[in-house]
Order: C-alpha cells, then sequence, then structure tokens
C-alpha cells in the first residue's frame, strides 16, 4: 500500500535499553480509516512502541512516520491532528470532569478558547459523562475516569485517535458505549489505533490488527486475513466415531488427541473438526496433496464417511478464530472477555 494511504508506518523500528531489545525491528503499516487493533501478551512491546509513535520516547532505529509526516522531527505539526489515551488517564481528583477538560483543554495552544465550553460539552456527552460532568474526578469509577480521557482524545477533529486499553474498567454498557463512539469516528474519516487485551474487543471493534510477541511483530492484516493464515476446521457429530476414523485415516488424515482426552483430526490446510459420539472429535485441515489426486472439499469428506456407512448427524466447517491464531503465534492465551 502506498504511504499515502497508511496513517502510520514504521521501518526497522528498535527500542533498546541496556542489553534487552524491547521492539525489534518492526515494520508496522496502518491503513487510514481503519480500526486498528494492536495486539500482545504484556511485555510484548505494545507500549513502548505507542510511546515511540508519538514522541515520548526516542527509538533507537528505525523510522517512524505519522499522518505522512517524519516523528518525532515533525511533532510539532503532527501531534495536534492526534488524539491519544496512553497508560490510562492521570487527572486532577479534587477538579470534576468539565474543569480537568477545560485545563487539558487550555494547555493546547491550537485550541480556541471561543469554543472551549461548547467542546467540552460535546466531549462529555459523547462519551455519556453529561450526568457527571459537575462531579469530582475522585469520585469516579475507573470506568469514568477511562471514559473521560476518551473524552479528552476527542476535545478537537483528530486524524488518527491512538487508544490504550480503551474499554479497561467499563462495564458491559461502557464497552458497548466505547465501541459505538469509535465506529463513529471511522465514520467521519479518523484512523483509531487501538492497543488492547481483550481479543474479543477487538474482534467487535477493528477492521485491522497486528500481532507483537517479545518485541517482534509476527503477523498483521485485515481481521479476514489474518483469520485465513490460521488453520480452519471441519466439524463432524457422529455415532460411529470408529468408522469416521478409519475413514478419515483412508483420506490421509492421522488422529489425534487432545488435552480434555477428545479425539482430534489434525489437517494440513484447510482444517475439519469433527465431534463424534460422547464428545469423541475428529479434526484435523485438509491437505491437498495427502493421497488424493485432487483437493479434500468437505463434500467429498462427507461424501466418504456417507460411502462407508458412517451416519453422519452434523458437520460444519469452522474458520480458525483470531484467538486461535494468537496463541499459534505467541505460544500463550489470551483474555477473550472482560
Amino acid at each position: 500500500m502506498p504511504e499515502g494511504g497508511l496513517a502510520i508506518q514504521t521501518r526497522g523500528l528498535t527500542k533498546v535499553f541496556g542489553r534487552q531489545t524491547v521492539v525489534n525491528g518492526i515494520d508496522l503499516s496502518v491503513p487510514r480509516g481503519s480500526v486498528f487493533g494492536f495486539l500482545g501478551p504484556n511485555g510484548s512491546g505494545k507500549t513502548t512502541s505507542i510511546r515511540m509513535l508519538l514522541g515520548l520516547a526516542s527509538a533507537t532505529s528505525g523510522e517512524i512516520t505519522v499522518l505522512g509526516q517524519q516523528m518525532p522531527k515533525r511533532a510539532g505539526t503532527v501531534l495536534p491532528r492526534v488524539g491519544a489515551l496512553i497508560e490510562g488517564p492521570g487527572f486532577y481528583p479534587f477538579l470534576s470532569g468539565t474543569a480537568n477538560l477545560r485545563r487539558l483543554d487550555s494547555a493546547d495552544r491550537f485550541a480556541r478558547t471561543s469554543t472551549r465550553t461548547a467542546r467540552v460539552g460535546e466531549a462529555l456527552e459523547r462519551v455519556g459523562l453529561t450526568h457527571a460532568a459537575g462531579k469530582k474526578v475522585r469520585a469516579y469509577s475507573l470506568g469514568m475516569k477511562q471514559r473521560l480521557g476518551i473524552a479528552n482524545a476527542l476535545l478537537t477533529p483528530r486524524d488518527l485517535i491512538v487508544l490504550d486499553e480503551p474499554t479497561n474498567g467499563l462495564d458491559p454498557q461502557g464497552t458497548r458505549e466505547v465501541r459505538n463512539l469509535v465506529r463513529s469516528l471511522t465514520a467521519e474519516g479518523t484512523t483509531v489505533f487501538v492497543s488492547s487485551h481483550l481479543l474479543a474487543e477487538i474482534e467487535q471493534m477493528c477492521t485491522h490488527a497486528a500481532v507483537m510477541r517479545a518485541g517482534n511483530l509476527v503477523a498483521q492484516g485485515s481481521l479476514d486475513e489474518l483469520r485465513q493464515a490460521g488453520q480452519s476446521r471441519v466439524r463432524v457429530l457422529t455415532p460411529d466415531p470408529g468408522p469416521a476414523r478409519r475413514v478419515l485415516a483412508e483420506l490421509g488424515l492421522a488422529v489425534e488427541v487432545d488435552a480434555d482426552g477428545r479425539e482430534t483430526h489434525p489437517l494440513d490446510g484447510e482444517s475439519v473438526t469433527a465431534p463424534l459420539d460422547a464428545g469423541n472429535w475428529v479434526d484435523g485441515p485438509i491437505d491437498a496433496g495427502t493421497r488424493t489426486d485432487r483437493p479434500l472439499d468437505p463434500e467429498r469428506i462427507v461424501a466418504a464417511l456417507v460411502a462407508a456407512g458412517v451416519r453422519v448427524r452434523g458437520f460444519a466447517v469452522e474458520r480458525a478464530s483470531l484467538e486461535d491464531l494468537f496463541v499459534a503465534l505467541t505460544g500463550e492465551g489470551f483474555d477473550v472477555a472482560q
């Protein structure tokens, strides 16, 4: 994709602390107008990368382009067009939500004084805090403080919004509101860069994503591209697990047993998962080169099972989830619910 189509681009971005390489030569490409999810286990280098993107930390080596401008060289031009919530919001606890936003807005030399009151009120309304605008922030819940931080990022129109864990501490309703808010921002042409550990939220909110592991960028692309990079599965329900296993073996598929003791059948290519009787499963990817002269498609698998007398009670093709891909890439689990 040409640079004009990217809100953020890095080349060989590296950060070294002493002898430890925290970010290792990453090439990040964030399309304009996207909601881009930045994923990775704790300590994978996400926050350090974000801090370098915004000029809050210097890079050891590499290049950074944000909104078509080099960073940090052009920070004075770029940052007024960027709203950010990094590492949680920080506010004066003895001031109200409105007073906090007014102080933060007054620190922005590009912000218009004449429209401050209206802009603060609109930002509070967009994040659902109008009812608490006059309340002291020390009385705010964590979720309310999080939403106030997002309101600060929205005080003036932005071309890029960077949010670090934007749904942290929010209840389900607040999470839905933030999700809808992010979608409304992209509808206005704003690019939103979201770092999060809540995989379910990334899948519902984002159009693109990147995965970090131990300072390395191990995958990036649209969500559809990332899912296709994982292994799909076919699921078969049958009261005849033995004959089903034999048919799958004849198709070149070897049976395995998963951690729950259920029989699974991994394939190499398009995958299949097959639950048999009483919780037994046959799973696996279909390899077009295994003992067949043409690809094993789902119809062919079902036909082979039926021809062998296997009673097929259910059959489904399951695409690999983003969680499956994350675990395969990082070797670690991931929070999938709040």
